[in-house]
């Protein structure tokens, strides 16, 4: 297995304090502070240790309170909200230094049969027949600041093919939607359970940046300050991460410093998976010399 794939494996297999009590190690992977993913995955492998075996998330909401520090590891609290015939709900607060960066709420149900309809995948080439991006030169990277340069300069878990690729350096004006497919670059085992908590990690990745798109601006611009504020993430129907999955995004507005974006997984054979949503903090601050 890839080091950074078992890395983010480690990452999300949460140090158990007491029943409902649970530390998480942060990882930098180039951000100044700890990535909302890394949050989201971790919140969610904890509310899964507190629910039967039998009941599956099917929908999550949170709120970043704060930024999290990347030297620090995060407690995550778990309250057991309900346990009902077929639903249980689970709310988690997750702390560091002695105050709470996030909150977030989980739903789990029992598997059940029912009514099904979906929106069609969007007609776009497959991943097989995209390039994969082409890294940044030794110059553009040493124009970067150090954190950045992380960012860029190192393998990730995750494979990214992006439909209509942008240069963030350069970032032109274009509509407020884009497809990346994306898959992890490692098999890992056959676990729903860890599969979500990865969907959960790589779907904070992209939607602020679809809500910039028109603006012909990046969060690589020194003017620019960008944060998750809010994020909600729906399961549908299984999925594997470590298979290509297509990430279809769209931002229907932005205003007030804020931007709102939306998206849609389906897999290779067109199943719409899961859905997310999220408003993301878009301030443009004067230019300094």
């Amino acid at each position: 297995m890839a080091a950074h794939v078992e890395e983010l494996l480690t990452l999300l297999q949460l140090e158990r304090l007491e029943d409902n009590l649970f530390r998480g190690e942060s990882r930098d992977i180039g951000t100044r502070f700890v990535f909302g993913g890394q949050v989201l995955g971790q919140a969610l492998s904890a509310a899964q240790q507190t629910v039967d075996a039998d009941r599956a998330a099917h929908s999550l909401h949170a709120y970043f309170l704060r930024a999290g520090d990347i030297e620090k590891p995060i407690v995550y609290n778990v309250e057991r909200t309900r346990d009902g015939g077929s639903f249980s709900v689970r709310r988690v607060t997750a702390i560091q230094h002695g105050q709470p960066i996030f909150n977030f709420s989980a739903s789990f149900q029992v598997a059940e049969t029912g009514v099904e309809h979906q929106v069609s995948m969007p007609e776009v080439p497959k991943a097989a027949d995209l390039d994969p991006p082409k890294p940044l030169s030794a110059d553009e990277l040493a124009k970067l600041p150090p954190k950045l340069q992380r960012w860029f300069g190192r393998g990730g878990p995750f494979e990214f093919r992006h439909v209509y690729p942008r240069d963030e350096l350069k970032p032109a004006k274009r509509p407020p939607q884009q497809q990346v497919w994306f898959r992890l670059t490692s098999r890992i085992a056959d676990d729903a359970v860890l599969h979500r908590a990865l969907l959960a990690y790589a779907s904070d990745f992209h939607l602020i940046g679809t809500a910039m798109l028109p603006h012909g601006i990046s969060f690589l611009q020194r003017n620019v300050q960008v944060a998750s504020l809010d994020h909600a993430l729906w399961f549908h129907r299984p999925f594997r991460v470590d298979e290509w999955l297509l990430y279809a995004c769209d931002s229907p507005t932005a205003q007030g410093g804020r931007g709102l974006a939306r998206g849609l997984f389906y897999d290779e054979s067109g199943r719409l998976v899961a859905s997310t949503a999220q408003e993301g903090l878009i301030r443009l601050r004067p230019e300094t010399a």
